[in-house]
């Protein structure tokens, strides 16, 4: 079952089109992975789906519910949650900082949900330690624990392991694998690294000058890129 689908899709800012995608589906229970180089509108494209900002023409769906106007009902937006890439943590403990959106939603008592979740990223002996003091795989993993524990139906996120080392990046994406393959939640992943779409993704697509190039089956898509800017990002050549 389709859980996003995009037609003739449009982002504009001040008159600028920096996102045209013609069509574009997701579907339910898939991570999806999104690859193009910086700049492309990876980025933008998250947003849109999640509920951040509205499209400037064409009709996005979610569920088959129209979302184009981005005025979507609080509930459904509840469903989706989106891990940025350089995530922003408040000056308060790791705890605190998970919990927060259980606390917006009014949930008094999830100290254990909480203390769970920080068991599944490996940081609940960091619990009471400040954010501030955490490195940078630390902060990811916080923002994704922060995800994780509204359990949500799609998961979106924008360069999750940018900039870490192999540690962090080995142990995020065995917990997108976990989410995926035990919850069920749709996966949405931009990234400008190959090798990490084609180990996590089922499909891919590949985004270029706010376009929508080429969409396939990860192996069919690393193996046999139809189009031959895709083989080229593939290969690893500067693409423009």
């Amino acid at each position: 079952m389709t859980r996003y689908q995009l037609r003739g899709v449009a982002r504009e800012y001040g008159g600028r089109r920096v996102l045209d995608i013609e069509s574009l589906d997701v579907e339910r229970g898939e991570i999806f992975g999104l690859v193009g180089p910086s700049g492309a509108g990876k980025s933008t494209l998250l947003r849109l789906l999640a509920f951040v900002e509205p499209v400037s023409a064409g009709a996005l769906t979610f569920d088959g519910v129209p979302a184009s106007n981005g005025l979507v009902p609080l509930g459904q937006r509840r469903r989706v949650t989106m891990v940025f890439q350089r995530p922003v943590l408040l000056k308060r403990s790791v705890e605190e900082n998970v919990g927060f959106g259980l606390r917006l939603r009014g949930e008094r008592d999830a100290r254990a949900k909480v203390r769970e979740c920080l068991r599944r990223v490996g940081l609940e002996s960091l619990a009471a330690v400040r954010a501030a003091s955490l490195s940078g795989g630390e902060m990811q993993r916080v923002a994704l624990a922060r995800a994780l524990v509204l359990d949500p139906e799609v998961l979106l996120l924008d360069e999750p392991t940018a900039n870490l080392d192999p540690y962090n990046v080995g142990l995020i994406e065995s917990l997108i694998r976990e989410q995926n393959r035990e919850r069920g939640t749709t996966v949405v992943l931009v990234t400008h690294n190959v090798f990490q779409a084609r180990r996590l993704a089922q499909r891919v697509g590949f985004l270029l000058d706010g376009k929508i190039v080429e969409i396939a089956p990860a192996h069919e898509f690393f193996e046999f890129p139809r189009d031959p800017r895709t083989a080229a990002f593939v290969r690893g050549e500067m693409v423009y």
